[in-house]
């Protein structure tokens, strides 16, 4: 099974070569496939690639616009929290290191991995991400209190999106 720091060294290894814009690894029975994102270029159109086997007189296919599609911006703190949002500064975030679906517990039948109030230490287990079928554990990293969960049960979290205020010690 892939490590989730493993994990994150290959998206930064990926993301820092130019010459590379895909992975594929199998190990164990597990397969993890990493894809850079087809990238604009800056005059708004995409690049489209001419098919390897394309005739030599075949006219290569005009790129076409990209439509910006704007998404509701959702607040990382809930307003419920906002009081909380000034001393923010000296809280840690525990951030999604992907996107997928945020689970708090093991199976729903079982307790959240933490609560507020919890004190976590670096390997602590706080949530589950869900990405393509795979389970990531999340570890806290830090040691310290739950101050908030910022995510609730089976919510599609983004990649970067804090889920977790930790009060470090």
């Amino acid at each position: 099974m892939f490590k989730l720091s493993e994990i994150k060294e290959l998206i930064k290894l990926l993301d820092q070569t130019s010459s590379v814009h895909e992975l594929e690894i199998e190990s164990e029975g597990m397969k993890l496939a990493i894809r850079k994102p087809d990238r604009p270029e800056a005059d708004g159109t995409a690049v489209q690639a001419t098919p390897y086997n394309a005739y030599p007189f075949t006219p290569a296919p005009q790129p076409q616009s990209v439509q910006q599609v704007s998404y509701p911006v959702i607040s990382e703190v809930p307003p419920a929290q906002q009081p909380q949002a000034a001393a923010e500064g000296k809280l840690h975030k525990i951030v999604s290191p992907m996107v997928g679906t945020f689970y708090s517990a093991a199976s729903p039948e079982m307790p959240s991995f933490v609560n507020v109030g919890d004190r976590v230490g670096e390997k602590t287990t706080v949530c589950i991400i869900e990405a393509m079928k795979l389970m990531n554990e999340l570890e806290a990293e830090i040691k310290g209190e739950i101050v908030s969960v910022l995510a609730e049960n089976g919510q599609l979290v983004e990649y970067g999106q804090p889920l977790f205020l930790v009060k470090p010690e």
